[in-house]
């Protein structure tokens, strides 16, 4: 299992064009990211997709990463929720939302991976609930829906540097009751 550390090692030389470390930060990271595009797609195979995107991202960008004390794994599920964003935004454009029924019925996943994903669901919603109700909704819309936060602002009729602030201190709280 690769540490912090070396994620960061590899982020580095994978931005000076070292193929290994790419191939080292790819075995170490794209099941974490799949997970993301996953949760904003609701698709696999449209996740996949999105994930080849991800890593020519990053492939391009390393060398944009910043050593700063953060984790480098923030900065990567920061581009794989972005790029799955941007897809599911894409779809909605172009009239290929699946309804809710058609995720259920698609099944997909095994007994063990729904009933890890329903403990997890579980705990978010109980964290979730600890937010203010426009709050929750807010982060719901932009984080599960893909919706961008001028739409957001223009939804709760509040200033865009507002919802900003609203995301960012909703997200502190949900991670702050995650980690208990």
């Amino acid at each position: 299992m690769a540490t912090r550390d070396d994620i960061e090692r590899h982020i580095l030389r994978a931005a000076q064009g070292d193929r290994a470390a790419f191939r080292a930060l790819y075995d170490a990271t794209s099941a974490k990211l799949l997970g993301v595009a996953l949760r904003v797609l609701n698709d696999r195979a449209e996740a996949e997709d999105v994930l080849q995107d991800i890593y020519v991202k990053v492939w391009h960008n390393a060398a944009r990463y910043n050593v700063n004390g953060l984790s480098p794994m923030t900065w990567l599920i920061t581009i794989a929720r972005n790029s799955a964003v941007d897809r599911l935004r894409k779809r909605r454009r172009t009239g290929t939302v699946e309804t809710l029924d058609e995720r259920i019925a698609d099944g997909g996943a095994g007994p063990e991976a729904r009933a890890v994903a329903a403990s997890e669901r579980r705990r978010l919603d109980a964290c979730m609930e600890e937010l203010a109700a426009d709050r929750a909704e807010a982060v719901r819309r932009a984080y599960l829906d893909g919706e961008t936060y001028a739409d957001l602002a223009a939804r709760f009729d509040v200033p865009l540097n507002t919802m900003r602030t609203w995301l960012r201190r909703s997200l502190l709280k949900l991670k702050e009751c995650l980690s208990r």
